[in-house]
């Protein structure tokens, strides 16, 4: 099998998985009981982890883990009580396909310092935040 360098591979797709967000009924005090019981260092958004690319050992990547207010408008219209950010290359592409899939995307592209993020929704009426870090 041949070894492919990854850094040069644009095909839309997802990655990894960027975030962990849920519901909780007071995300202060579960960022509280994280930090104290497992040892998560935590600040008003949650807790990041960072780790390295295997492809790219150069290469940081983070997963953010935060507890948002029971009922927060950014997980609408999902009525679940989770979403899940996937970090992905190539999100314009990637957006292109899932919209000839007959996939519900939410809203534009935005972007930021730290990446460019748009929402879409699953088979199931699951949110997704898509992320491709900058």
């Amino acid at each position: 099998m041949e070894d492919q360098n990854k850094s040069s591979d644009k095909t839309p797709k997802v990655t990894g998985v960027g975030g962990i967000f849920f519901f909780s009924d007071n995300p202060k005090e579960t960022r509280e009981w994280y930090a104290k019981n497992l040892g998560f260092e935590v600040n008003d958004w949650g807790s990041t982890f960072e780790s390295r690319n295997i492809n790219d050992p150069e290469s940081k990547e983070i997963l953010q883990w935060s507890p948002f207010k029971k009922d927060d408008a950014y997980f609408s219209p999902s009525k679940k009580e989770f979403m899940v950010n996937y970090r992905v290359q190539n999100i314009e592409g990637l957006i292109s396909k899932l919209k000839e899939n007959g996939v519900t995307v939410l809203d534009e592209i935005v972007t930021y310092d730290y990446g460019k993020f748009v929402h879409i929704l699953d088979a199931d009426g699951n949110k997704i935040e898509l992320w491709e870090p900058v």
